[in-house]
């Protein structure tokens, strides 16, 4: 292998753990603050939890006193996790989704039901008796015959049956 490739890649290596330095401290309400630069000087030494170049842990009574400290302060508000704006905005898609939904079933069934309007109409209309015309392919008029009438008649009695209640 080349020597000046071993040498980059010990430079990149060494440059890397120089950029990955932080610094971790407890500050004066009890919150663990992570940052790549030195803690104020109004922190103390004991509060410094980890410093570039190697890491400390906490001492015995900075330990017994970390649970304590961390506890929420009376003027902090509790963090719930959930931004208040996003769950607002979901709620309305929600409910305007629901809406359109409840928009579009009344639209069905409005159809629907003059959908059984006119089919019991030419229900009707069949089995009145009265004769019956339809334009053919050439658009020349035509009586209906008896058994198209029955055809016709099964098949509006079906549409009834099924969409119909």
């Amino acid at each position: 292998m080349n020597p000046l490739r071993v040498f980059l890649f010990g430079a990149l290596c060494a440059v890397s753990m120089m950029a990955s330095a932080q610094w971790q401290w407890i500050d004066k309400d009890g919150r663990k603050v992570y940052s790549d630069r030195s803690p104020p000087s109004d922190i103390p030494e004991k509060n410094v939890l980890k410093q570039p170049g190697g890491k400390r842990s906490l001492p015995a009574e900075t330990a017994a006193a970390a649970p304590a400290a961390s506890a929420p302060a009376a003027g902090v508000p509790k963090l719930s996790g959930k931004d208040a704006g996003l769950e607002a905005k979901k709620k309305k898609a929600d409910d305007d989704e629901a809406a359109k939904r409840k928009a579009d079933d009344e639209k069905l069934a409005k159809a629907q039901s003059e959908n059984c309007v006119r089919a019991r109409r030419n229900m009707e209309a069949l089995k009145s008796g009265a004769r019956i015309q339809q334009f053919n392919t050439q658009g020349e008029r035509e009586f209906m015959s008896d058994e198209a009438r029955a055809a016709e008649s099964s098949r509006v009695q079906g549409i009834i049956d099924s969409d119909c209640k």
